[in-house]
């Protein structure tokens, strides 16, 4: 898992990286906001680190950057010919600490890839709003209990070792059980700049 500081590093360096990718392409707050679908003042708390941005704020903004998200976290990221291949040590993915849950980005070193591989810690709490997208997502239980809800299913209890492949135009929202947090894998195919403006606002 990353250490306190690599997140704590990530958060501090995500909010000027945002505000240098929108100088970069001339843009105003107020119109990457209307690029985005996200408030004028959300960004501008975000560039300055006085907000932790949700991560379907994190799409939105890789959406109105025009960028991949693997390159928006992280600007190594490349394109890969035929044959490519990425490694990720363990807890060695890109820390990303939103508002609500941290995210460890998997093969983050490749841009544009079919589907996104993320590993999730899920803190308990309250459920939020469900959210829908277009495509499909796969969750695999790795510690912990978590229920998946969704608008056309009962609650269902996932508990390590357990998984579930779902349609994410499907309104869907995943809490964790009980008073621990879970872990999870998370694969969707649509973490892109196109799902970025079809998501529930945040």
């Amino acid at each position: 898992m990353p250490t306190d500081d690599e997140i704590r590093q990530r958060i501090r360096g995500f909010g000027p990286r945002i505000k240098a990718l929108r100088q970069e392409r001339d843009l105003t707050v107020r119109e990457l906001a209307a690029k985005c679908g996200l408030a004028s003042s959300t960004i501008s708390k975000i560039e300055n680190d006085r907000m932790s941005p949700t991560y379907d704020s994190i799409v939105r903004l890789a959406a109105g950057l025009e960028m991949g998200l693997e390159t928006l976290i992280d600007e190594r990221a490349s394109q890969m010919g035929a044959g490519r291949r990425s490694v990720t040590r363990a807890g060695k993915g890109i820390p990303v600490q939103t508002e609500r849950y941290g995210y460890e980005l998997l093969s983050a070193d490749i841009s544009n890839k079919h589907f996104f591989p993320i590993v999730a810690t899920i803190p308990p709490g309250p459920a939020t709003d469900q959210i829908r997208h277009r495509g499909e997502e796969f969750i695999y239980v790795l510690s912990g209990a978590v229920q998946l809800l969704t608008e056309l299913y009962a609650p269902l209890i996932l508990k390590p070792g357990d998984s579930c492949y779902f349609d994410s135009s499907m309104g869907h929202r995943l809490v964790a059980v009980g008073d621990e947090e879970a872990r999870i894998l998370w694969v969707a195919s649509e973490l892109s700049v196109q799902l970025a403006n079809q998501v529930a606002q945040p």
